[in-house]
């Protein structure tokens, strides 16, 4: 593989440089770098040693005047891009032009959706922070301050598309056709790797493989470009994981058998088809949650959570095989997916919330008998979501959710409780975490935001918005005294917040989390009800009742739809509730066709 050539320039003259970073620091440390009281710099290079990148520069100045320079850093493989670059960037005037062009590509793209709602917290996040986020930290650099990674997440950077198919949804077929060429002949995936080595990890996560199906109807419930199922891409070789061995970090290359998306979504559904004595998915060395990595890696452990999922995928699915003609595939699904119904609903069910997963040595997680994990968040919130949960199971499961893992004082909604500590329960590296922190009875925002859309679907407008705005990071710094305990920045989302103790409400690690995307997600669509469906908007809220009236603008191609929604009898719930659409003076279904025609549309909704 080709070396990357990493150089710095200036519009000034370097007059020395260095590489080395214990010579510019010297005995003064980064608080008083000894380089800085230097007549000039080593002119060399740090290769072998403690690396940095500095260079000296002189500048002129009278009294009252002024100077732009221009800095640059750069990284290229061949050493000749390396110098035009330098040298184009070497002129300020370039560097205006550029930035021009970047403000103009952020202002196109994150424009494209726009909300005007009586809440300025939630619109200020809407309109641009929140999309900047996944764009910026979870698909570009794929890194953040608290994780530099840089590698590719295959359940991660899929459901990163998620909540960008308003603004491109070319960035799900993308990514979908990226990720296909991560999974092995067999059906699994490299839960992550690096591109610029080839080199990844393959595991025995239970999810991780669905979640490329999941995207795939997602697309094409959006789009209705079912051309997608017939791209073929190569699947990866590798050596199968030993009976003992729960993962291995290899180099997998390409292999030479090829398969359409359609045939890598069966793959995957069929690989995950395994099922333990309680009729449920085995969970493999962990499900959605990682830090289970001990409850089934032994063969026998099984996830309430992951049938759940696995239903929903299955539901949707179907449809897809019938399409294709595949009548006895898609018989089988629904009778797997009428099997794993029951099973959810008698196995899963703990008589006041559903179980969390059937551990290898017996043990439940997610139980009322139990001293740590009583109740977990995701079995609750996805027996919604997958629309599986027996109906009166649903509404006091949620209701069991929001009086055991909401809590109001420090604006949170954990994702379990109580969180793992002494208890005799070993479901593995979760509990190493201190309690309340991340997975361990923290606020797993990912999952915070699965009980925001549970509600919605469940037409609990006042209650799914209350939500939402709670765990607002503009919320938590409101005032000092709230900036003070979040600690951490106010306008991006926080993957955690701490749940427990003198720590209770401190945000975690910020930029690089999935549950950006989610949150995008949940807002645009599930609450305020912009909706596409094969090229057809519709709209379906689900908004507080006090809510009067709020807009969106939303641009599709070349064209600009501007819609305005009342609430004058104060309405929370769903299609039922929208009484009258006005396309440009017109009364229509609630169903438009989209067009990229350049043309404007004035849409009003009344509830």
């Amino acid at each position: 593989m080709e070396k990357t050539r990493v150089y710095i320039s200036s519009s000034e003259k370097i007059n020395s440089y260095t590489g080395d970073k214990n010579f510019f620091l010297g005995e003064g440390g980064i608080a008083s770098p000894q380089a800085l009281k230097k007549v000039s710099l080593n002119n060399q290079n740090g290769l072998g040693k403690k690396v940095c990148m500095a260079f000296e520069i002189e500048i002129d100045l009278e009294s009252f005047e002024s100077k732009e320079i221009s800095l640059i850093l750069g990284a290229e493989q061949d050493a000749m891009d390396c110098k035009n670059i330098a040298y184009k960037y070497q002129k300020v005037s370039n560097c205006k032009q550029e930035l021009t062009k970047i403000k103009n590509f952020w202002k196109d793209l994150l424009g494209r959706v726009q909300v005007y709602t009586p809440l300025e917290s939630t619109n200020i996040l809407l309109n641009g922070w929140v999309a900047y986020q996944i764009l910026a930290s979870r698909l570009y650099s794929r890194t953040g301050y608290y994780q530099s990674g840089g590698a590719y997440g295959f359940r991660d950077q899929l459901q990163d598309t998620i909540g960008l198919k308003y603004l491109e949804p070319a960035l799900l077929k993308q990514q979908i056709i990226k990720h296909s060429q991560h999974q092995f002949i067999e059906g699994d995936v490299e839960h992550w790797w690096h591109e610029e080595n080839q080199r990844g990890i393959r595991t025995r996560f239970s999810d991780d493989l669905l979640w490329l199906v999941y995207l795939v109807i997602e697309y094409i419930h959006f789009t209705g470009d079912r051309a997608i199922l017939d791209i073929e891409t190569p699947y990866l070789n590798g050596a199968v994981l030993e009976d003992n061995q729960d993962e291995r970090y290899e180099r997998y290359l390409p292999s030479e058998q090829n398969g359409s998306i359609y045939e890598h979504c069966i793959k995957a559904i069929e690989k995950s088809l395994n099922f333990g004595e309680n009729g449920l998915p085995k969970i493999g060395s962990g499900d959605w949650n990682d830090g289970f990595s001990t409850v089934g890696n032994k063969g026998r452990g099984e996830s309430v959570w992951l049938g759940f999922f696995l239903a929903l995928i299955l539901e949707n699915f179907i449809p897809i095989c019938q399409q294709k003609n595949d009548e006895a595939l898609a018989k089988k699904y629904e009778e797997v997916r009428g099997q794993l119904k029951r099973a959810l609903n008698s196995n899963g069910w703990d008589g006041r919330w559903y179980k969390r997963a059937f551990m290898d040595d017996g043990n439940v997680l997610g139980s009322m008998a139990n001293e740590e994990c009583r109740i977990d968040s995701i079995a609750q919130s996805w027996s919604v979501i997958s629309n599986v949960g027996d109906n009166d199971k649903k509404y006091i499961s949620m209701e069991s959710l929001e009086n055991h893992l909401v809590d109001r004082e420090n604006g949170i909604i954990k994702l379990l409780d109580p969180p793992f500590e002494k208890g005799k329960l070993e479901p593995g590296y979760i509990k190493a975490y201190l309690p309340g922190v991340r997975e361990n009875g923290g606020q797993y925002t990912h999952a915070a935001i699965w009980v925001i859309i549970a509600e919605t679907i469940l037409g609990f407008g006042d209650k799914a918005f209350d939500l939402y705005r709670m765990i607002n990071p503009i919320e938590h710094s409101r005032t000092k005294e709230a900036s003070q305990k979040y600690k951490v920045e106010p306008y991006v989302i926080s993957a955690d917040i701490y749940g427990t103790s003198n720590l209770a409400g401190r945000g975690g690690w910020t930029w690089y989390t999935g549950s950006a995307s989610w949150y995008y997600k949940a807002g645009i669509e599930n609450l305020l009800g912009l909706k596409v469906e094969e090229g057809y908007l519709k709209i379906q809220p689900c908004i507080p009742r006090e809510w009067k009236e709020y807009q969106i603008k939303y641009q599709w191609k070349d064209s600009i739809y501007n819609i305005l929604v009342k609430n004058p009898d104060g309405k929370n719930v769903f299609e039922k509730d929208v009484s009258k659409v006005i396309l440009n003076g017109n009364l229509v279904e609630n169903s438009i066709k989209l067009d990229g025609s350049r043309n404007v549309y004035q849409i009003e909704i009344e509830l």
